[in-house]
């Protein structure tokens, strides 16, 4: 009877330890899984700080860059008042930008074609000038030509001679469309049709023809 009863009670402890053992969580088995689930999270949590700070970054450039164009274009510039506190949107900004391109371009253009205007005047002063340059020295090494005056009509005769001859030029190489092609018209002509040689063997002809028909 003691044996038997000593068999129940240790029975009954074993059972008893089974259950509480059971009933305890592996404490090594999730430490495990801890320490391996940790590293993931911290390693989403450094990719999205990385594309947080980088998506900050492009924004910052891109509004630094908005700002940089709000400088540099002068129609960025607020004129109403009424409006000065308020920012402009980035569309307004963008398009802004691009009328001040085009009109730097046009800018550009017109200030080409200034340039090339005044390099044709500038050749249209030297040859002038060569002709000048040759009138004085002809009178220089003639220094008696001149002291058998003739008449006012011919020396009509002879400027409407060369009126005549370079009109005809004239008429055939300039147009009047608008003043502006006018311009640019009368400037090739003269590169053209009044070099020094051309008006030199106008003039000749002109005093060959007046000759002959005084004499």
């Amino acid at each position: 009877m003691e044996n038997a009863r000593k068999g129940s009670i240790v029975s009954r402890a074993n059972s008893i330890g089974s259950t509480s053992a059971s009933s305890v969580p592996n404490t090594d088995d999730e430490d495990s899984d801890c320490a391996q689930e940790s590293p993931k999270e911290t390693y989403k949590d450094q990719r999205r700080r990385a594309h947080t700070q980088a998506e900050q970054k492009r924004r910052d450039a891109i509004k630094k860059g908005y700002n940089d164009l709000q400088a540099i274009v002068p129609t960025c510039e607020q004129q109403d008042f009424s409006i000065s506190s308020q920012k402009l949107s980035k569309a307004i900004v963008l398009q802004k930008t691009i009328d001040y391109i085009q009109f730097l371009h046009k800018e550009k253009k017109k200030q080409e074609e200034e340039v090339s205007t005044l390099r044709k005047d500038v050749m249209a002063l030297k040859i002038m000038k060569v002709n000048y340059e040759q009138i004085v020295k002809a009178h220089q090494n003639n220094p008696n030509e001149g002291k058998n005056q003739i008449s006012d009509e011919v020396k009509f005769n002879v400027f409407q001679g060369i009126m005549d001859s370079l009109f005809q030029s004239f008429n055939a190489s300039v147009s009047v469309t608008s003043f502006q092609e006018l311009s640019a018209c009368v400037f090739s002509w003269i590169e053209e049709h009044c070099k020094p040689q051309t008006l030199r063997d106008i003039v000749i002809g002109v005093l060959h023809k007046v000759k002959s028909q005084l004499y």
